[in-house]
């Protein structure tokens, strides 16, 4: 074993009780040997969630502005207007922004 494959074969060695300290799935193979595996990472960040959200609630909206129609949607926003503050604020939420008439625009492009 030359002194370059030692190093190598010490470092995977090291990084593996690396990966270990975050957590170990022991599991027994068919001849009773434990062996213990890392615990996978999730790899979700709250970032993503955020940017999901973002993603869906836009979608969501393009799809509303579709269905109803500008006349049907602009009703709506309006009785959302008139209503509690909350309502209010979904109306001001909901209101039809240059991405989701975007949207919407590449959609009926593609329906045609």
């Amino acid at each position: 074993m030359s002194i370059a494959s030692a190093e190598c074969e010490y470092m995977r060695g090291a990084k593996r009780k690396v990966r270990l300290k975050s957590g170990v799935v022991t599991t027994v193979n068919h001849d009773g040997l434990v062996i213990a595996r890392a615990r996978r990472k999730s790899g979700d960040s709250p970032l993503f969630g955020v940017l999901f959200f973002v993603a869906a609630f836009f979608l969501f909206k393009a799809f509303l502005l579709v269905s109803d129609g500008q006349e049907g949607y602009a009703e709506r926003l309006a009785s959302l207007q008139s209503g509690t503050t909350v309502e209010q604020a979904a109306a001001w939420a909901m209101q039809a922004d240059p991405l989701t008439v975007y949207i919407v625009n590449q959609y009926e492009r593609i329906a045609q």
